[in-house]
């Protein structure tokens, strides 16, 4: 079951979010070095914001969102200390702007999204992926573009993942599934996962950092 706004902060605000690397997703790095990314740019579940930090600091009109009032205040902490202060958040919750598309069109639209580990979250809740697919479709422009960075179930491993034929059956009237890619997604391990990570005999680095199966779209809103 998606959690709650509660459970978020708890994680942000003990730091044991195993998302939370200290630096932008390789993979996301990639997409912006090889021009997908352009724009207006919307990055929902921006965690501890690093991609609206990295996209700030190269130029991108960037806006961070996120369920969690401790996740922005974070970003905007992380944000400060690197040296980015222009980089802008804001509480949103994502599947309510689903629900409530005058909600959602008060953010404007953008040329494209870029997210990073929240669609899978919703894996097995039809219902709130539904929604969350119909916000998507709201703040995209026609024409614009939908990234989606999400764990996969090619491999065992932290989180929750998903199989490509969730994303495919997300993304129907619409849209376009231009391209579906095997990619990777780094994490650490903290006391949140430290259990399942010892069950599944995964092996990270001596830092704690892991990659991990996953798969990236890219999607465009017809």
């Amino acid at each position: 079951m998606t959690q709650t706004a509660e459970f978020w902060n708890t994680v942000y605000d003990n730091d044991t979010a195993p998302w939370v690397i200290g630096e932008p997703q390789p993979a996301i790095v990639a997409l912006e070095r090889e021009g997908r990314i352009s724009g207006r740019v919307l990055d929902p579940g921006t965690g501890a914001g690093e991609h609206t930090i990295m996209l700030t600091r190269l130029g991108y009109d960037v806006l961070g969102v996120d369920l969690a009032p401790s996740a922005v205040a974070y970003a905007r902490r992380n944000a400060a200390e690197k040296g980015v202060a222009a980089a802008r958040f804001q509480v949103a919750d994502a599947v309510r702007l689903g629900r409530e598309p005058a909600a959602a069109a008060e953010l404007g639209v953008f040329d494209t999204i870029v997210d990073s580990a929240l669609f899978h979250i919703f894996g097995t809740e039809p219902e709130t992926r539904a929604d969350y697919v119909r916000a998507l479709h709201t703040l995209a422009k026609p024409g614009g573009y939908v990234h989606v960075l999400a764990l996969s179930t090619a491999e065992p491993g932290i989180g929750p993942r998903i199989s490509d034929t969730v994303i495919r059956e997300s993304f129907g009237a619409g849209w376009e599934l231009e391209d579906l890619q095997p990619s990777s997604y780094r994490g650490r391990v903290t006391g949140l996962v430290a259990a399942e990570v010892e069950n599944l005999d995964l092996n990270p680095a001596a830092d704690g950092i892991i990659d991990t199966a996953a798969w990236l779209a890219r999607i465009r809103r017809l």
